[in-house]
């Protein structure tokens, strides 16, 4: 297409820069120019949606990965599983990829699964894990999710808060005979190094399976 001419006033609505011509204000553009820039580069979603075949079966998946088959596997290899904290891992990643609702469920549910099928954790601590994992899964998903934060700011005070969660726990049920800054130090110490990974690491796998799920949809 060839140059068109504009009237001075409408390209100024418009938003245009006017030329001066002997026949008045003119705009001269080419059909090329005319069209914006509106190529748009696509953003992945915060979260996955829940619900669906796929997704229920991945969240199931990731719900016995971290009830059975990871703790399991740590057992069996014998790894330190107060230093690797395995049940951790799938329950904020499920919080990270599918929401807070999602990662509530998993975390709430995996210590429970986790009793029926081992015995673990005992009864008397089942509970301050309950709330710790459902935590930990829950506020993965309610910053990434709700607030926006990037991934690893919200692993970071997923863990933190899932940490104090469970602190609170204990101390308000004495589910410990022992002095509570000598359990506290046992049971929390041991699992920085891992939760530091979980806050690098996660995020970058959460980020790559939300980005593969949505072109795939």
């Amino acid at each position: 297409m060839g140059n068109t001419a504009i009237p001075g006033p409408i390209a100024q609505n418009l938003g245009f820069r006017t030329m001066c011509s002997s026949g008045g204000n003119v705009i001269s553009f080419s059909a090329e120019s005319y069209m914006p820039n509106t190529a748009i580069h696509e953003q992945a979603p915060a979260t996955l949606p829940a619900l669906g075949v796929r997704a229920v079966s991945i969240q199931a998946f990731l719900l016995l990965a971290a009830a059975f088959l990871l703790p399991a596997a740590f057992h069996a290899a014998g790894l330190p599983v107060r230093l690797l904290l395995p049940m951790h891992w799938p329950i904020i990643l499920v919080g990270l990829c599918y929401g807070w609702r999602s990662g509530l469920i998993v975390g709430a549910a995996a210590p429970a699964v986790s009793f029926l099928i081992s015995g673990h954790p005992l009864p008397h601590i089942l509970p301050s894990m309950t709330f710790e994992l459902a935590a930990y899964g829950a506020l993965a998903g309610l910053f990434k999710q709700q607030i926006r934060l990037n991934g690893m700011l919200s692993a970071a005070l997923a863990v933190i808060g899932g940490r104090l969660v469970f602190i609170a726990i204990v101390l308000s049920t004495a589910a410990v005979a022992q002095p509570f800054f000598e359990y506290a130090k046992a049971a929390l110490l041991p699992g920085i190094p891992a939760a530091i990974a979980q806050i690098i690491l996660l995020p970058l796998l959460a980020t790559w399976w939300v980005r593969r799920e949505s072109r795939g949809s």
